[in-house]
């Protein structure tokens, strides 16, 4: 039940830096099996050596200390370990920091709780004649305990007390076996002294919910079953993060004017569906965030139909509290393309903005997907998709496969880089008269700033023939391309400080930093 427990939370401590993506949890679960599979080892060996379950026990109390341990000093070694990969490892960041990060954090305690099977199978097997049943029913207890594990964490803890208060919660649960287990023997291990201080201390001192322990302003912290949030405020705009390292997913600028960032392209595509012509223009948005973009259409369109899809029901509740989303907009806690599968409406605009600081889904990057997008958009209809990891390498870029894909399903394909940021805006349409009803309705525009933008975005827009890298259900590496791309912002933003360390030394690299 632990070892499952520890799992879940060890991904929602490694998300909020380094991604949920299946990179990640398949970082976290082979360490775990690593550390299981020695711990199988030893234990047997230690059990075949000394069957006392008093080792057992003891080695279970260091195991819960440690666990114990983790909300308090984990996220610092995170950072630590982050900081020092930045500047050691050209490529493969995301992998090497994360599996460092699990092999110093978690794999000691679940080595020391894989002891725990084989240990009880020398303790419970007296003959060979019963010993197929009590091992049945040991492996029986393990899975059941297992299943308890994986749903109460979930369902249960980390959503109503968050990560840290779950791991020492499952620490004060071993704990607390051990010390049934000696009282009940009438023996005493200082152990069990040394864990009751630990996990106090850590009650006191490791629950906190802030991942960004270094921030002293935000105006809210905390989790949700699918993320990590966080919410700034200052005098001009609100931001919201669900990654601590990696960028701003939704934002509302306060002076009402446009945001500076890819939502103002994005723009774009009513006027290329032709919002002055036609009457009440429905528009989709996948992946609603906070309600970005939906609030910034609602203000320079005032003929718009607007729904979003959000998975994360916390996630609008915050676009009400702190984004000022209007409350006649819609915004259904459906995963985008489920929600496509399960509704006939079609829309005018389709707005693509599912893919998450660094994790894009798989599910909707493929050639399948984007037909359901196409197959629900109206005769004339556009789909505008936000690509936010354009890479220097365009051939293996990810923006190119998903190019590439879309390219392979609409007719009409156009990309804008925006300025100033690694976003990529595509605008994509079976409509031949998507550029030239963006013209026509620039001249109709009577917002200057709203027009100068979108003379920019015409200015920006080029055609994007497509190639050959077509991603489907059953390929579609998003995970790789997109460290790939990592790397590679990473070595961008780093070079200077490493040039700066390998001429002036650490002092010079610590006050630059100052």
């Amino acid at each position: 039940m632990s070892v499952m427990a520890v799992e879940l939370g060890a991904s929602r401590l490694l998300a909020p830096y380094f991604s949920s993506s299946q990179i990640v949890w398949t970082i976290i679960i082979g360490t775990i099996m690593i550390a299981m599979a020695l711990g199988n080892i030893y234990g047997g060996r230690r059990a075949d050596a000394d069957p006392n379950p008093d080792k057992l026990y003891g080695r279970i109390i260091i195991a819960a200390i440690w666990i114990a341990l983790i909300p308090v000093v984990g996220k610092y070694i995170i950072i630590g370990i982050s900081a020092v990969m930045i500047f050691s490892v050209s490529s493969g960041f995301l992998i090497w920091a994360a599996f460092i990060s699990c092999l110093i954090v978690f794999v000691f305690p679940l080595f020391l709780l894989g002891t725990v099977t084989p240990s009880l199978v020398k303790y419970t097997v007296d003959s060979l004649d019963d010993s197929g049943k009590i091992v049945g029913k040991l492996n029986a207890a393990n899975t059941i305990g297992s299943i308890i594990g994986t749903f109460i964490p979930t369902f249960v803890t980390i959503p109503t007390v968050g990560t840290s208060l779950s791991f020492l919660i499952f620490a004060a649960i071993l704990l607390a076996l051990c010390i049934l287990y000696f009282a009940c023997g009438r023996t005493k291990s200082p152990r069990i002294i040394v864990g009751v201080i630990v996990l106090v201390l850590s009650f006191f001192f490791g629950h906190s919910d802030s991942f960004a322990f270094w921030e002293d302003n935000l105006t809210f912290e905390g989790e949700s079953v699918y993320n990590y949030l966080q919410v700034k405020d200052d005098a001009n705009m609100t931001a919201l993060s669900t990654n601590v390292l990696f960028g701003v997913q939704s934002v509302y600028v306060k002076d009402e004017s446009l945001t500076g960032l890819y939502y103002d392209y994005a723009m774009a595509a009513p006027m290329m569906a032709d919002v002055n012509k036609n009457d009440g223009l429905d528009v989709l948005i996948l992946g609603m965030g906070t309600g970005t973009y939906a609030t910034q259409c609602e203000r320079y369109f005032g003929n718009l139909n607007l729904e979003g899809v959000e998975i994360d029901s916390d996630i609008t509740k915050l676009a009400h509290e702190y984004f000022h989303l209007s409350e006649d907009i819609l915004v259904y806690p459906y995963d985008g393309r489920a929600y496509l599968s399960c509704v006939d409406q079609t829309y005018d605009v389709i707005m693509v903005d599912a893919y998450q600081d660094i994790t894009i889904p798989f599910q909707m990057s493929s050639v399948e997907f984007f037909r359901q997008v196409q197959s629900h958009l109206n005769e004339g209809g556009v789909m505008v998709v936000n690509m936010n990891m354009r890479g220097t390498d365009e051939d293996s870029a990810i923006t190119n496969y998903l190019s590439d894909t879309i390219a392979s399903v609409f007719a009409n394909v156009y990309t804008a880089d925006v300025t100033g940021s690694t976003n990529r805006e595509l605008f994509a349409s079976d409509n031949d008269d998507m550029l030239t009803n963006l013209t026509s309705n620039l001249s109709l525009e009577d917002d200057n700033d709203l027009k100068d933008m979108m003379m920019l975005v015409s200015s920006k827009l080029e055609r994007y023939e497509g190639g050959s890298h077509i991603m489907t259900d059953d390929k579609a590496p998003v995970e790789l391309l997109g460290m790939q791309v990592i790397d590679s912002m990473i070595g961008e933003e780093v070079s200077y400080y490493k040039q700066l360390y390998q001429e002036e030394g650490l002092s010079g690299l610590i006050e630059a930093l100052q």
